[in-house]
């Protein structure tokens, strides 16, 4: 019986931080190439098929990995070996019977959700999609198992696997079945009519239009395949290596709880964790549902408004009127993918908080507690405040490294990306904090902070979107809006909750300070090199963000922004410290 690995926090953190960045590059390298063969309109659909997938996917599993992992965690803390065994099978049943039933309800929602968000043809990529559900499950009974364990190395390990069969297969599928079905129409055309997927077109334009929904779900397959072998790689790893115990360790274990009980427990710690996860996903349906009918309402009410603002970019891509709202919500989705980037990473810190912080308040140890919290929001800030004051200082320029493809999209992205950039730091920091309010039993607090952040969203979607004037950029001003609300009601919460005073000038205010300088010398190496030189460039953009980098990392050391504690939990990190510490620069 092989011997279980222990990381601490910031060392499993760091392990699923590598394999996030890795997965984010690998998932830039797929969909730069893929939006440039899709477009706007047909990444419209793309991302369309995975504003359902994913609410229904969240609320399928939701609470049980984390509830597996707490679970697992609490059982070892208190030597139970044998229960952390029994929780996992008892987890593998409860997790495919909820996998297999969100599989199949969302192949019957497919079709009628796709006509309501007004966009019919959306439900052949909801339909390629929908196994996905199963598969994830599934192999999140296994990663909360060992997330359990203090053990992050089998979750990045699947994720990367995922992604790299989604990039190889998704891309390549994609890009073989585009260039056939446009072959194909080229050579049956007469002066330009054909038949593409049983619908008559005139031009490539409208053969191009037909062609975008099944070239989409092409791509989403690849998803698919990617979770499949992601599943197969832990299966096989959990039967080569088992369950990651000594023969010691379980002869000294008292008997396992019976099945029933422990699956009550997973459901009782599992329940509270899924309401939250159902009123945010419900609220995230309730949000692509409104910013599609209020962009779709701006489009009509506001006779050429909308067009005329984005009529270079309608023109260079060929898209026609009736695809203007899947082309401004597909534009919408690219910006997503960078605004999301940061909140992917520290994500990672939250899942490896729960069963260190879980275990320490079994303890009542505040003085671990207070460690656990300081670290992870101190950790998030220093890499959510640079990155998204860098991000909203210079966003067209990082837009044309990105999607240097689509030159016509940049003008429509810029100011979109600008406001989410200026909010990265409230979008990273409230998964973990929510991570940590369920690691301390408080799974109702953030079902209350998201309701009441949600309802804000949707009514300023309602007012901001459907204003031909604003449209597609009202997403990003009610998104901010609601995280402030989740942001201040979890951290008040967290820190009433655990009785903790954190330190909060080393936590928010040094990382503040450091990040502004950050976006400041971006945004002024840029704005010399393009007003002034006139120079146009990526690698005079990679020099900008390159010297913010520098200008901030010597900041923080200057101002001790960086604490011992946190650079001890760091592999190697006690010789780092004893470096930095030398000259002074540890606060």
């Amino acid at each position: 019986m092989a011997e279980r690995k222990k990381q601490s926090l910031l060392t499993g953190a760091g392990v699923l931080a590598i394999a996030a960045v890795l997965v984010k590059i690998i998932g830039a390298v797929y969909k730069i190439p893929l939006m440039s063969l899709l477009t706007p309109e047909g990444n419209g659909y793309f991302q369309g098929a995975y504003a359902i997938y994913n609410p229904l996917y969240a609320i399928s599993m939701a609470g049980l990995p984390i509830a597996v992992a707490k679970m697992v965690s609490q059982s070892i803390e208190n030597g139970r070996i044998r229960d952390a065994q029994r929780i996992f099978h008892v987890a593998q049943k409860l997790f495919f019977v909820v996998g297999l039933t969100g599989t199949l309800v969302l192949m019957l929602i497919a079709y009628p959700y796709s006509v309501l968000v007004k966009s019919p043809m959306n439900y052949v990529s909801v339909l390629a999609v929908a196994p996905c559900i199963m598969f994830c499950c599934m192999m999140s009974s296994f990663r909360g198992y060992y997330e359990g364990l203090n053990n992050m190395t089998p979750t990045g390990v699947s994720q990367v696997i995922e992604a790299a069969v989604k990039f190889a297969f998704g891309l390549s599928a994609t890009y073989v079945c585009f260039n056939h079905w446009i072959n194909t129409y080229h050579k049956e055309a007469v002066n330009g009519v054909a038949t593409v997927f049983g619908v008559e077109v005139h031009n490539e334009a409208e053969a191009l239009s037909v062609m975008y929904p099944y070239a989409a779900a092409v791509a989403i397959v690849g998803v698919t395949l990617g979770s499949m072998l992601g599943l197969l790689y832990l299966f096989i790893r959990y039967k080569r290596k088992g369950f990651g115990f000594t023969r010691e360790e379980l002869v000294n274990s008292p008997e396992a709880d019976s099945d029933k009980n422990l699956r009550k427990a997973l459901i009782r710690i599992a329940a509270p964790i899924a309401l939250s996860s159902v009123v945010l996903n419900i609220s995230n349906m309730i949000d692509d549902l409104t910013i599609r009918s209020r962009l779709a309402y701006a489009i009509e009410s506001g006779g050429d408004t909308v067009k005329n603002m984005y009529q270079a970019a309608l023109t260079a891509s060929q898209t026609l009127d009736e695809g203007i709202n899947n082309y401004l919500y597909g534009t919408h989705a690219a910006v997503l993918n960078i605004k999301n980037l940061i909140p992917t990473i520290t994500l990672t810190l939250g899942i490896s908080a729960i069963p260190v912080l879980a275990a320490a308040w079994a303890r009542k140890n505040k003085t671990d507690i207070k460690k656990a919290i300081e670290t992870v929001l101190r950790v998030t800030m220093m890499i959510a405040m640079p990155a998204g004051f860098g991000i909203a200082a210079i966003p067209g320029p990082i837009l044309s490294i990105i999607y240097s493809s689509q030159p016509e999209m940049i003008p429509v992205a810029e100011p979109m990306l600008r406001v989410y950039g200026l909010g990265i730091f409230l979008f990273a920091a409230t998964s973990p904090m929510t991570n940590m309010l369920q690691a301390v039993g408080r799974m109702d607090i953030p079902i209350k902070s998201i309701a009441i952040g949600s309802c804000a969203k949707v009514i300023l979607n309602f007012i901001l979107i459907g204003n031909p004037e604003i449209n597609i950029n009202g997403a990003p001003i009610s998104t901010t809006v609601c995280y402030i609300i989740i942001f201040a009601i979890n951290l008040a919460s967290l820190l009433k909750v655990t009785q903790v005073k954190i330190n909060f000038i080393s936590v928010y205010l040094k990382p503040l300070v450091s990040a502004i300088a950050c976006g400041v010398t971006a945004w002024g190496i840029n704005y010399v090199v393009t007003e002034k030189l006139m120079l146009e460039s990526r690698i005079f953009t990679i020099v900008s963000i390159g010297a913010a980098a520098v200008v901030y990392a010597v900041l923080m050391l200057i101002l001790k922004g960086i604490v011992k504690d946190d650079v001890e939990m760091l592999p190697k990190g006690e010789k780092i410290a004893k470096i930095l510490a030398k000259f002074g620069l540890l606060g």
